[in-house]
């Protein structure tokens, strides 16, 4: 507990010295905000990404990408959002790193989120006693059953099941939710994803197709779902040569 107040306090003196931008925010994802014309990342979390799967306390999929996109709107709660700026988001020229804190509340949003379960330390771990306590507590995704987001992301279908329900005897089961080949498009957000080996020559993981494209009809297991261009650049994907016009 005291680490977890120490790291705050640091965390509130250096969104207090970094460059900031305080209004209301709209939110991308369960990481992600735009306050003030900028993107931010949130600092020091990987959430889960909005078409993330995850396997409940009943052994039932539901979408904890989604909710976890909820969750931080809830948090939010219509409040202004100060976000100090920590630089730009490795991932993606387009966004920025962002220490963002609601009005009123002394602990960082990001923080928030590895608090209640919807969102893990990322390698840095400053928030890893929060996370902890929240798997000791199964809050959140810690409730039931899901792979690590950096997992997800780069589509490890073998990656450790982590969470308070997973079940060895399910594990191929599990694993089928948790990595569909043809999972359920979020709504608002219809560009297709595909891993490809062939994307790796251009640095990438995989290729996406917007509603423009003539591959996107006949692309049925799609495996990824992305809301924008931008979050499947983030996400390491390119355009699909074929590809003309603008997502919708």
């Amino acid at each position: 507990m005291r680490s977890s107040l120490l790291a705050s306090a640091l965390l509130l003196i250096s969104a207090i010295s970094a460059p900031a931008f305080a209004a209301t925010a709209t939110v991308k994802d369960g990481g992600t905000l735009q306050v003030a014309g900028n993107i931010f990342r949130l600092d020091g979390i990987e959430p889960p990404a909005v078409d993330q799967m995850c396997i409940d306390e009943h052994a039932d999929s539901w979408t904890c990408g989604v909710e976890a996109r909820e969750q931080l709107t809830k948090l939010i709660g219509g409040k202004q959002v100060r976000c100090g700026d920590l630089g730009p988001d490795p991932a993606t020229r387009k966004r920025h790193i962002g220490l963002c804190i609601v009005e009123g509340e002394t602990v960082s949003l990001g923080q928030m989120l590895v608090q209640k379960g919807f969102a893990l330390a990322d390698a840095k771990g400053k928030f890893k006693a929060d996370e902890m306590a929240a798997k000791d507590d199964r809050r959140g995704l810690w409730k039931g059953c899901f792979v690590a987001p950096a997992d997800f992301h780069l589509w490890k279908k073998d990656a450790a099941l982590i969470g308070g329900s997973c079940r060895a005897d399910r594990d191929q089961q599990i694993r089928s939710v948790l990595f569909s080949a043809d999972p359920v498009m979020p709504a608002g957000c219809s560009i297709k994803g595909k891993y490809a080996v062939r994307a790796r020559v251009t640095g990438n993981v995989g290729i996406y197709h917007l509603q423009a494209c003539r591959s996107y009809p006949g692309l049925n297991n799609s495996e990824r779902w992305f809301c924008s261009e931008d979050d499947a650049q983030a996400a390491g994907f390119r355009k699909a040569y074929n590809c003309g016009g603008k997502a919708k």
